[in-house]
């Protein structure tokens, strides 16, 4: 049993040098700073600070940690050249990144939950569990959005650059989709004063579903992909 979770501890520490480029410590510091300057900027300026704005303070920070390693994890693989020995087996590709999702997604969670239990002990009384699933949301659809364009693109500048524009038109659009189910920068916690609040939860609840059905889509169309690396390695 302690080799297992021996041999499980050293697969993990592999993989995450591979799908964050042995650049985990940066992001990890990034996501921090970005965190905290965030805050200052709200703290200086003169709106109230409210669960709604601890869910913006939260929401980007999150997105950034599954950026590169949804954009650059398949090009880090490559220039790993030893995955394939490692991993040996039938159809790995699809295990290996389900495992690297995994990682991915677990470490995101747990580094966004940190900064939610932050902000409730300094900033703003807010739910840190649920406020961390709710950021965790769309993290995940922009996320698996970048693991399906890498393997279609199969060069990391080239997605991000992609998820860039994709993320820039989303944002512009915000004030127009409003409380719309199909708006993925929509508040949870933004409640208008104008809104049915039971027609806004509503529109919350479908936006969800719905990111989390796209992700669902763009994590089998990635793997799906994942077969086919073996002729552009």
């Amino acid at each position: 049993m302690v080799q297992f979770w021996i041999a499980i501890q050293k697969l993990v520490q592999y993989n995450i040098k591979i799908i964050f480029g042995n650049k985990f410590l940066y992001f990890m510091l990034s996501a921090l700073v970005f965190f905290i300057i965030t805050v200052v900027v709200y703290l200086l300026g003169d709106d109230e600070i409210t669960q709604a704005t601890a869910y913006k303070m939260l929401m980007l920070p999150s997105i950034l940690l599954v950026f590169y390693p949804m954009c650059f994890g398949l090009q880090n693989d490559q220039d790993a050249k030893i995955v394939e020995i490692i991993f040996g087996i039938p159809n790995y590709s699809y295990k290996v990144w389900l495992f690297r999702l995994l990682i991915s997604y677990i470490l995101c969670f747990v580094i966004t939950f940190v900064l939610a239990v932050l902000t409730d002990l300094a900033i703003v009384s807010v739910p840190p569990m649920n406020l961390t699933l709710q950021a965790m949301v769309p993290a995940l659809f922009i996320g698996t959005l970048s693991f399906m364009l890498s393997t279609t693109i199969k060069n990391g500048n080239g997605t991000s650059v992609v998820i860039i524009i994709i993320g820039l038109i989303l944002y512009m659009m915000d004030n127009s989709l409003g409380v719309s189910q199909w708006n993925i920068f929509l508040n949870p916690y933004d409640v208008p004063v104008d809104k049915n609040p039971q027609i806004f939860f509503n529109a919350v609840f479908h936006c969800r579903v719905n990111m989390l059905i796209a992700s669902a889509l763009f994590i089998i169309i990635g793997l799906n992909n994942t077969r086919h690396r073996e002729k552009f390695i």
